[in-house]
């Protein structure tokens, strides 16, 4: 008989603690809850439609970082195409260079245009030779056309290229911290870093540019003709698309709504 009472009490503490165990449980996860509600509703949390717009934003960041991959690390930003008559009458010599290697071509004179007077086009079939710059390492430079680029406007305007992707990583990030904490405070140093690294991108083809110039003024007995090429064309574009997400960051960190500021709806009752 009290074997039977002690069972029988022990089976209610067990009830009773389990019961208590599961409605402070809840509790807790219901304030968590609230909790989670308040912050995303506050003026700090990101709201869904918001989400979206940084969502598509971050895409035109991550094409713009692509294109500057893609540009910094080819070596087609200026080519040099000097007269057929240049290297000798059955073939022609042309060259192009990035911010870390130069390429020479060499194909025959029959191929090309019997009216043109310059060596190219480059995508003639022909025979090619890359080297990387040693001035990165040793410090010696290079011959091309009986002409030497300017190592260190070359030197320089690699530096604003990986500084800028660097910059533009960093806003990556944090970008991706914003929409994983729904902190909107991540937004305003992203903008920054976008913004910087499209400035620094295009101090960099000025530079390049100008370390163009210096090279063709190197010697003027050799008359070359020069083009900037297609990996300019990436690089600037992600200086455009990078400058443009920037501020669209900044936008989008403001607490309110640009465009309802400047045209406020009209109320339906005047």
């Amino acid at each position: 008989m009290w074997s039977t009472f002690i069972v029988q009490d022990e089976e209610v503490r067990t009830v009773n603690t389990s019961g208590g165990l599961e409605g402070f449980t809840g509790s807790r996860g219901g304030g968590r809850k609230r909790r989670h509600r308040a912050h995303s509703s506050s003026g700090d949390g990101i709201s869904e439609n918001q989400e979206g717009k940084i969502k598509l934003t971050l895409f035109m960041a991550v094409t713009a970082i692509m294109l500057t991959v893609l540009g910094v690390g080819t070596e087609f930003w200026v080519e040099l195409k000097p007269s057929k008559s240049f290297y000798n009458n059955q073939t022609c010599l042309v060259a192009h260079y990035g911010l870390w290697k130069c390429c020479t071509k060499t194909f025959w004179v029959s191929d090309m245009d019997p009216k043109q007077e310059i060596c190219g086009p480059l995508h003639l079939q022909g025979e090619s030779n890359c080297t990387f710059f040693k001035f990165y390492t040793t410090g010696e430079n290079i011959v091309l056309f009986q002409k030497t680029p300017e190592k260190d406007l070359t030197v320089a305007s690699a530096m604003f290229a990986i500084i800028s992707l660097f910059l533009m990583v960093m806003g990556a990030i944090c970008i991706i911290m914003a929409v994983s904490k729904g902190a909107q405070f991540f937004l305003k140093p992203a903008a920054v870093c976008f913004i910087l690294s499209g400035v620094l991108i295009f101090l960099c083809l000025i530079v390049f540019h100008q370390s163009v110039l210096s090279f063709l003024a190197s010697d003027q007995s050799i008359l070359l003709h020069h083009e900037m090429s297609w990996s300019v064309t990436c690089v600037g574009c992600a200086g455009g698309l990078v400058i443009a997400a920037g501020v669209l960051f900044l936008v989008l960190a403001l607490p309110y709504s640009p465009w309802e500021k400047c045209f406020p709806k009209k109320n339906s009752d005047s």
